[in-house]
């Protein structure tokens, strides 16, 4: 099944893996806006399927999922590098974990909310790969 293993690498990053980090960045800090601007409209909605034991900690897990959120996608920004990536991933990881847990059936929505994690997750391995050890300079597409 040699056939489903994606290609080789090229040693040197491709022109566009800037551009690619730098839309990866706006999908933290866009998703960090939105979610403390809708607060108490649709953030706290898409947590209505958590048990009624959890209803006390759903604001509390909304401020985490926006700190974190900004937090990465300003590292993403001003300190690209292995150790960004790979956050990002554990991260993704982590929320798409808890996204399904609490509502398994976004895997089946025609939008994609977590399905499009996986392209993202793609796009952070590949990130890593081709990052250096140091970090780049903040800002610009040009690591």
């Amino acid at each position: 099944m040699s056939g489903l293993r994606p290609a080789a690498v090229p040693a040197a990053a491709p022109a566009g893996l800037g551009w690619l980090r730098i839309s990866l960045v706006f999908v933290w800090l866009w998703t960090a806006a939105v979610s403390a601007w809708e607060w108490h409209g649709q953030s706290l909605a898409l947590l209505d399927a958590l048990p009624p034991a959890w209803a006390g900690s759903k604001p509390w897990l909304i401020g985490a999922g926006i700190a974190l959120d900004a937090a990465l996608g300003l590292w993403l920004l001003c300190r690209p590098g292995r150790a960004a990536y790979a956050a990002a991933l554990v991260a993704l990881a982590g929320m798409t974990l808890l996204a399904t847990w609490v509502q398994p059936s976004w895997w089946l929505h025609p939008f994609g909310p977590l399905s499009k994690n996986v392209p993202i997750a793609a796009a952070l391995v590949l990130l890593w790969r081709q990052s250096a050890r140091e970090p780049a300079p903040c800002p610009g597409p040009s690591a």
